[in-house]
């Protein structure tokens, strides 16, 4: 009597744990393709990233580079004061997108390109994301907006 009751005890024990290892494995296959990391240009130019990982990157828009193509196509560069990646984009810019301000991608690089499939662009004259302003801070490119 008292050996089944140890059995059952560890058998129950073990289950828990399978369970648990399951679960812990079947969330983290989902949120895979949910989780995109923040990179900086030099971050991404120091280290690319493979074609594949989508990520998102952010800093600002480099002066004299925005050009858009034929159709729906934007070309431009951005930088965070250290590297400068090239970046298309196929889509329509928020109203608020321009050179010299701050933006986040999300896409993927290839061929030396970012590919973005999204365009964030600030939505006043003095916000800029989080991500952004300590990439700058960190190249020492930052200035603080005027009040």
């Amino acid at each position: 009597m008292k050996n089944l009751k140890k059995r059952r005890r560890i058998q129950v024990i073990v289950l828990a744990f399978v369970a648990l290892a399951v679960s812990t494995a079947l969330i983290g296959y989902a949120m895979q393709d949910g989780i995109n990391f923040f990179r900086s240009p030099s971050e991404v130019a120091e280290a690319p990233p493979a074609p594949n990982e989508t990520f998102r990157i952010g800093g600002l828009v480099e002066e004299g580079t925005l050009v858009r193509g034929e159709g729906d196509t934007i070309k431009f560069n951005v930088t965070d004061g250290g590297a400068s990646i090239p970046v298309t984009f196929k889509g329509v810019l928020p109203d608020l997108f321009e050179e010299n301000q701050g933006m986040i991608g999300t896409g993927s690089y290839v061929n030396g390109v970012f590919e973005a499939d999204e365009i964030l662009a600030k939505h006043d004259e003095t916000y800029m994301p989080k991500e952004v302003v300590d990439a700058l801070k960190e190249q020492g490119v930052y200035q603080e907006p005027e009040s």
